[in-house]
This record gives structure tokens, sequence and C-alpha cells, in this order.
């Protein structure tokens, strides 16, 4: 969690955001007591990490450890089944804000079921907090939203808020989770062959960016200062690469 640097409360929250002038007494305190956290404007990064307008990166170098690799489905060949290890650079524009994540890992497995159709089994996502450019002390972290699609490039994400004053369960997408569909920038690339080193960039622009829950009496003040609701105007880019073994590959497969 990152922790706030805030020195003062700086100007008072009524002027900055005048709905607080209609929050109940007791959640007005709660209010007061959090907006210099929430009002601030200078971000605090964490080390290595820097904040900017989205621009085009080089795709990260995915993790090789397969050991998130998911059991398979009875029946199937596991010659024919691979375990692909991905991590992506990613960008997200939600709302107001901007933030630059570190990278992001995620595991799952595709192949042929035994009718012919296309199998995939989730495997883990792993993540770490980013904090909130213009926000003081406010971090964000992805988290897997229950859906993904690897063969047409969807998938679902949860934003866990992390801050002291707010709730521990301060989520956008709380009730619902962020669906993003991927469009591709342009062709994949092949960088190696042995291992086998893929990379991709794909954008998503359509998506509905939902206002954040159970955020504690902050929970107006942090939709506000975040721009959320958002129907429109977002955007997430994803610079990727990924690796893969088949499961007769790997040294051990995982079994239910």
């Amino acid at each position: 969690m990152t922790k706030s640097t805030a020195t003062g409360p700086g100007p008072g929250p009524a002027r900055r955001f005048p709905f607080l002038r209609r929050v109940s007494d007791a959640r007005r305190a709660a209010a007061l007591a959090g907006a210099a956290v929430l009002a601030g404007t200078a971000a605090v990064c964490a080390p290595g990490v820097a904040y900017s307008a989205p621009r085009a990166a080089a795709s990260p170098v995915p993790a090789t450890d397969f050991r998130d690799c998911p059991p398979l489905p009875g029946g199937v060949d596991p010659g024919r089944w691979r375990c692909e290890v991905h991590t992506a650079a990613t960008v997200l524009t939600m709302g107001k804000v901007t933030v630059r994540f570190a990278p992001i890992t995620m595991t799952h497995a595709e192949g042929p079921m035994p009718d012919g159709g296309n199998g995939q089994v989730w495997g883990a996502m792993h993540s770490t907090p980013a904090t909130v450019p213009g926000v003081r002390g406010l971090a964000i972290q992805p988290e897997y939203g229950g859906r993904s699609d690897a063969y047409t490039g969807t998938f679902s994400l949860r934003f866990r808020l992390l801050d002291p004053l707010l709730a521990p369960g301060c989520t956008i997408g709380a009730t619902a989770p962020v669906d993003f569909r991927m469009k591709r920038s342009g062709p994949s690339t092949w960088v190696s062959q042995d291992p086998p080193l893929i990379e991709f960039s794909a954008y998503d622009d359509t998506f509905t960016a939902p206002a954040a829950e159970h955020c504690g009496p902050l929970t107006p003040l942090v939709n506000h200062r975040l721009g959320l609701p958002a129907a429109g105007g977002n955007l997430m880019t994803y610079d990727a690469s990924y690796t893969f073994k088949t499961y007769d590959q790997l040294s051990r497969i995982p079994t239910r």
C-alpha cells in the first residue's frame, strides 16, 4: 500500500468540491479528514515507475515461471495443450485519471477439446499497486474479474483502490467487473522461436468505467475526484509479450 506524503490539508475541500456541503454531518467530518489525500495534486510515484501520457513502449519480457499453469480438462492430449505466460505493460485512462501499471503477468492454458472445439482454462494473474497521479496517497491495483477468453481478446478486471482512509473493499467494478474487448494495434511479432517469444500490442477504447463502491464515507468524493462513472473517453493500451510450453514439456503436469 502506498503511504500518503501529504503535509497539510491545503485549500478547503468544500471550496474544491461543492457537493461536500450536501454531505451529512458525520460523512462530512470523515470527508474533511481525508481531503488532503484525495484532493492533493502531487503524485507519489513508486520507485522506478514514471507516470506520463500514454506512449508506445517496448513489450516487457514475459515471466518464465510456469508454476501457475492450471490443471487440464479431462481427456485432452497434453502434447496439444500449451500453458501461456503473458506479461503486459498497461496504461489505463479511466474517468479523469491515467495510470501506468507495472507489468501484469497472466497465465492460462489452451488447446483442443476431445470434441474438437477450442478449450481454455484460467491460471492466475499477478499485479502490483500503482499510485494515481494527482491524487496523493491513493493507489490502484488491477485484479482478475472472473472472465477471460484468450481466443477473442476479452477479459474482465476489477480495480481495488488502496488508501488508509478508504474502506478495505473500495473497488471500481465491485458489483460487475470492467469488461475489456481488446483490438490488435498491428500484427504479432515472433521475437524468438526457441524459446518461443511473441510480442503484440492491443487497445480498447470502448469500455465503460463504473463508479467505485464500498469505499466508506469518502465514496462520493472518490468518484468525483476520479470522474466516475465514465461511459466514454476511456482507454486501455496494452504492450505485451508471451511465451509458452506444451504440457508434455512441463516438469510436472498440474492435477486437480
